[in-house]
């Protein structure tokens, strides 16, 4: 028994290490004069690997917020559905209203609102990227008052997020007009998620579902947005149902190619599906800042795509591009033999299947099964 319990102790002690670390401090504002606690989550292993950079999120209402978020990004990074990310909270249980103060004139940060909105954008935020390692990736969440704040940020020339996450927004009246209007002229890509709660309160609900037509109408390709409405949620649960669906429209590009986007738009191409392979890990490192290896996922799925549709000339690309991302297996050469052998050069095909024998097994594809398709082109064609 006391054995059990001293290796129970010790598979805790192993995850322990390797979970995602939390880090709480005391930050003094100049701009605020006035000292506030945030918290700060690095991803896993953030110490082991100091080569990697990540996006950070920046979470208002820290107090209730933060864990949401941290816990959702922790996951979804686990299983390699996002990149992993830095999460900062910043606590506003006592100062949420003088955060959030805006101009009854025009519904922009007056006094201590203009204070905070400076203190976000001229302080915290450098500090962040002055002592962790980040990418110019950034994400900002906010639920209620905090979710019309984030927007400020909007409303600049150059946005200081790339990311927005805005949650039953009680929105100030002006902002229903400038919205739309910056979202119009934005001239890098920018994401936008959107949602309410069936059971907000009516004037935050008219409020949601107008930003809500009036974004729809946005004609911008810089502009990726999306939208729920939560029928099963309250107005306090409702970032524990949108946080995860803010969190796959984001990083959508960065998941594995999934079966809906396999028949929605890699069979629809009109284009090599390999180049639509290499685009996409291109705008992972372009978006994010990430150089991101191919997944075997992603190969079998244009694998596939290359097959239905008989376009065997692709092979030829794929088989380069696997050798690459993969070079001491022989998913290269199983790719480029698979090219020879369907447009008609058999005995190139041979040799490369042959080569593939002393390269190592991957994705299925086994050196039994390359061996087979070299001995098949012998008996067809009488090689020796």
């Amino acid at each position: 028994m006391k054995k059990t319990i001293t290796s129970i102790f010790l598979v805790l002690m192993a995850l322990g290490s390797v979970s995602a670390q939390v880090k709480y401090e005391t930050f003094q504002s100049k701009r605020l004069g006035d000292a506030r606690q945030i918290k700060i989550q690095l991803p896993r292993g953030y110490g082991e690997n100091t080569e990697k950079s990540y996006p950070v999120f920046f979470v208002l209402d820290g107090d209730y917020l933060f864990e949401a978020v941290a816990g959702n990004v922790d996951y979804y990074s686990y299983w390699e559905d996002m990149p992993e990310a830095i999460v900062v909270g910043v606590n506003q249980l006592n100062t949420r209203y003088d955060d959030c103060l805006y101009s009854e004139q025009n519904s922009l940060p007056v006094d201590s609102g203009a204070k905070f909105f400076e203190f976000l954008g001229l302080e915290l935020v450098p500090y962040i990227e002055a002592n962790f390692r980040t990418v110019n990736f950034r994400v900002a969440v906010g639920h209620g008052e905090t979710a019309n704040f984030i927007n400020y940020y909007l409303l600049k020339e150059n946005p200081l997020f790339q990311a927005y996450v805005v949650v039953s927004p009680e929105l100030a009246p002006n902002m229903l007009d400038y919205i739309p209007q910056n979202l119009k002229t934005i001239k890098t890509k920018l994401f936008y998620y959107l949602a309410q709660s069936t059971s907000d309160s009516k004037s935050v609900k008219g409020m949601t579902e107008s930003l809500h037509a009036d974004i729809t109408a946005v004609e911008n390709t810089f502009l990726s947005y999306s939208f729920d409405s939560f029928e099963n949620a309250s107005h306090y649960s409702a970032p524990a149902h949108a946080i995860p669906n803010a969190l796959q429209n984001i990083f959508k590009v960065f998941q594995p190619i999934s079966k809906k986007e396999y028949k929605e738009e890699i069979l629809q191409l009109e284009i090599s599906p390999v180049v639509y392979l290499e685009e996409k890990y291109q705008t992972i490192q372009n978006l994010f800042g990430i150089k991101k290896k191919i997944l075997i996922n992603d190969f079998k799925a244009i694998e596939a795509a290359i097959k239905k549709k008989e376009m065997f000339e692709f092979y030829e690309p794929l088989g380069k591009l696997a050798r690459e991302h993969y070079p001491k297996t022989l998913l290269g050469n199983y790719y480029l033999g698979r090219f020879y052998e369907e447009t008609g050069e058999p005995k190139k095909a041979l040799r490369t299947y042959q080569n593939a024998y002393l390269l190592d097994e991957i994705a299925g594809v086994t050196k039994d099964e390359v061996l087979d398709l070299a001995d098949a082109l012998k008996e067809d064609f009488g090689f020796h």
